[in-house]
């Protein structure tokens, strides 16, 4: 792999890109179900969704080509000081090397410093990859869903203290 890596703030001409990465990925693991962001509509708009205060996107290049991202979104009835980690996907060419995890570092990072207590996220059985990744970082499972994320295709949920 090359060394031209670069972790960046999602751009209005990322979209199709990005739609791309998360689509696929979703559909190469099986998880390509409803009530999941892939049949989410804001997936095709995320710089215009990123927008919105208190969140954050990031893209990841290798050689100038889209492989992944990773987001924190202000979720809907999550408790205070909380915020959702969104959209964590790579390709698969861009898996294995420590890139998601950079990603989902910064990205916690970025919410540490922007006034959250805590992250929730939302997974899957088919994700147990990434599943594995969060347990690493001292995310814990949760009994039910927090907030109102509108993926009920989720059926793992988990909660990290920053």
């Amino acid at each position: 792999m090359s060394d031209a890596i670069q972790i960046r703030n999602i751009e209005p001409a990322d979209n199709v890109a990005i739609a791309a990465v998360i689509r696929n990925a979703l559909a190469e693991f099986g998880a390509n179900k409803p009530g999941t962001v892939y049949y989410d509509p804001t997936t095709d708009h995320l710089f215009e969704l990123f927008q919105q205060a208190g969140s954050v996107y990031y893209i990841a290049e290798i050689d100038g080509t889209i492989v992944g991202g990773c987001g924190i979104f202000p979720t809907e009835g999550l408790p205070e000081a909380t915020c959702e980690l969104v959209k964590l996907y790579l390709n698969n060419s861009a898996r294995g090397n420590g890139l998601g995890k950079s990603l989902l570092l910064k990205a916690m990072d970025w919410a540490k410093h922007n006034g959250y207590d805590q992250v929730y996220l939302e997974s899957m059985p088919e994700l147990s990859k990434a599943v594995a990744i969060y347990e690493n970082v001292g995310f814990e499972k949760l009994n039910k869903a927090l907030g109102k994320s509108g993926h009920d295709g989720c059926d793992i949920w988990m909660l990290k203290k920053l």
